[in-house]
């Protein structure tokens, strides 16, 4: 057949009709994947909703209906009956415990606020999931993330998303160029949630109003000391508070209750410069106090680097980037210098303070939004 009679590529990249076209679209039950599944059914797409049922709430905090994952399953297969596509229910509890929960009560203990979603999009989501959407003979798999993947001259990149205030490029740094490949993003090009709002709007979706979760999904209302008092029972012990040499300066009753970088709460008083959190030793039980500079760090030990850009990672001594160690804060100048391929000591040109094992560290360039992955950070020895 002549090339001149190929079809132009379609909206998700391939060169065939929509309805020639498979998408697995991964719906949570929010606005944003019912927005993705609903327009890619309206463009003619072959679409199968997914939605997973990653642990059960009731057992989780031994009391029923502390959640809503009840409420999303059922709001993701009442958008697929509004659209008509098929939608299924697949079960990764188990997957989800080993792979997730474990490591944020772990991640959370040793003074990191630990961001599972992470780990979920990288050990579940697009690992396990799309092993099912490939299973189920799908050209490709798409969701609701605010993050832009944009064809480069070595294949797909990964770019933040149009609207800065609701890119995700933080929780998706670990994104192998392969699963790149087959994921989609249809609403990172969008100007503003208020964008997203409109077209579940036009569409008469059902979630239109629906709020936005704040909170991570295993979390209810944020209260992470509930949660790990459950998974790790010795957290809630009562020890001692410290100085950096081991002096004791007040008592606790248990470190799942601070956070580094914390001042008030402490209910020590009459020292001439304020005390903040500046360690916490589940093993010993203590919560270590210290001066503010104890918190600011400029070298930060970064491993399990996954790295997108377009030379090796150890071909350079020194990549000058930008990068994020916490979601919630701008990029800052940065040399990474590689260890191995996957371990890097990063250089913050200007100390930041909070920065805590179990973080991610987020590699962006200093000129474009390309980000080209990032890494965990740990203490270093």
């Amino acid at each position: 057949m002549s090339h001149d009679g190929a079809l132009p590529l379609n909206s998700l990249g391939f060169a065939k009709a929509p309805q020639d076209t498979r998408v697995v679209v991964a719906m949570s039950g929010g606005v944003d994947s019912s927005v993705v599944a609903a327009q890619l059914a309206e463009e003619g797409y072959d679409v199968i909703g997914v939605t997973l049922q990653l642990y059960d709430h009731g057992a989780a905090l031994a009391k029923k209906g502390a959640c809503c994952a009840g409420r999303d399953i059922h709001d993701a297969r009442r958008v697929a009956e509004e659209m008509g596509f098929p939608h299924y229910v697949l079960d990764y509890e188990n997957v989800f415990k080993d792979a997730v929960i474990d490591e944020f009560a772990d991640s959370y203990l040793a003074g990191a606020t630990p961001v599972p979603c992470i780990r979920c999009n990288e050990r579940v989501k697009f690992k396990d999931l799309l092993e099912t959407a490939k299973d189920l003979d799908a050209d490709c798999m798409a969701t609701g993330h605010y993050i832009q993947r944009v064809m480069g001259t070595n294949g797909p990149e990964l770019h933040s998303a149009a609207d800065a205030n609701r890119d995700q490029s933080y929780f998706l740094f670990s994104t192998k160029p392969e699963q790149l490949d087959y994921l989609r993003f249809p609403l990172g090009h969008l100007p503003s949630k208020d964008a997203t709002r409109a077209l579940a709007a036009k569409y008469g979706l059902s979630v239109a109003d629906k709020p936005d979760s704040q909170d991570i999904c295993f979390v209810p209302n944020g209260n992470y000391a509930q949660v790990i008092e459950k998974l790790r029972p010795g957290a809630a012990d009562p020890g001692d508070i410290v100085d950096p040499e081991g002096r004791v300066l007040g008592s606790h009753n248990g470190v799942i209750h601070y956070t580094i970088g914390q001042r008030r709460g402490l209910g020590i008083g009459g020292l001439a410069d304020p005390l903040y959190v500046v360690k916490l030793d589940v093993d010993k039980k203590q919560v270590v106090v210290g001066p503010k500079d104890m918190l600011a760090t400029r070298k930060i030990p970064v491993r399990e680097i996954n790295w997108l850009g377009d030379e090796p990672f150890t071909s350079r001594d020194e990549w000058h980037v930008m990068v994020r160690v916490r979601s919630t804060r701008p990029p800052r100048d940065a040399i990474i210098r590689p260890i191995s391929d996957t371990e890097a000591e990063v250089e913050l040109f200007v100390a930041e303070e909070g920065v805590s094992p179990g973080q991610a560290c987020v590699f962006y360039d200093s000129d474009s939004p390309r980000i080209f992955g990032g890494g965990w950070i740990w203490r270093g020895y």
